[in-house]
């Protein structure tokens, strides 16, 4: 199965490139199990903070002017975890953007889980800015400090001091940062490699999304996606070292480079 890896932004002129693929997976699924023409049921898990119906009709249009396609909303109460049941169904699962340690604590008990159930029934994942973060094995889900030196801008910590790296999905084996060139997280994911809390990682773009496969990532849509991974004294996964090298290769649309 594919995973889709969106790194938020609401360009219109990126949106077929965006949501496209996913959508077309959500299509193939939904065909496979009902009558033809039948819509596909989008599943989009929100964390809500008080205005989720809001921001769920604003992923909704974006959706419906890419295909044709049901969305519903999948709202989960800020501080309660999302239930599991909800995925019953929907033909495909679009984990939206908000608070990103918000979200990796609404799926905290289904981090081995979800992953098992989503292949076992054929349902295509995308993540929308947390939604890619949560994906990955490692989660950075906030933080604008290293050691107490900024990294980034303090707005783009998500309420977070120091970065901070929790468990996650496991639906892709690299670290994941968003917003990459609009809020200059790109430094916050190279510290992150470089002291060895990830083995290594890609930091997207907005309006721009990676589809990884399980052996290949590809990028499309309006911008780029920047891989980190360690050099030659660099981290180890561990989080045992206080720093080291990096590597770091920026990829553009049509580009595509190995997943692990």
């Amino acid at each position: 199965m594919h995973t889709y890896l969106i790194g938020g932004g609401w360009d219109e002129r990126g949106a077929e490139a965006v949501y496209g693929p996913f959508l077309e997976a959500a299509g193939q699924r939904a065909e496979s199990r009902r009558a033809a023409g039948d819509a596909a049921v989008v599943g989009c898990l929100l964390v809500d903070e008080g205005d989720g119906v809001a921001q769920f009709a604003r992923y909704e249009a974006a959706l419906r002017k890419v295909a044709d396609c049901a969305p519903v909303p999948l709202l989960v109460p800020l501080g309660e975890r999302f239930d599991i049941g909800a995925l019953a169904r929907v033909d495909a699962l679009l984990v939206c953007g908000g608070l990103t340690p918000a979200y990796q604590d609404a799926l905290a008990e289904l981090l081995g889980r979800l992953p098992r159930v989503l292949a076992e029934r054929g349902i295509p994942y995308a993540g929308f800015s947390a939604g890619a973060v949560v994906a990955a094995r490692r989660a950075v889900v906030g933080g604008w400090l290293a050691g107490g030196v900024p990294v980034c801008s303090e707005d783009a910590g998500e309420d977070l001091d120091e970065i901070e790296v929790r468990e996650g999905l496991g639906l892709v084996p690299f670290g994941v940062d968003v917003h990459a060139a609009q809020w200059g997280t790109l430094p916050r994911l190279i510290a992150a490699v470089a002291d060895g809390r990830l083995s290594h990682g890609v930091a997207i773009d907005e309006n721009t999304l990676l589809t990884v496969d399980g052996r290949t990532a590809r990028v499309s849509g309006l911008g780029r996606v920047h891989a980190v991974r360690p050099g030659t004294s660099g981290g180890t996964g561990t989080g045992t070292r206080t720093g080291g090298d990096v590597l770091v290769r920026s990829y553009a649309a049509g580009e595509s480079f190995a997943a692990g």
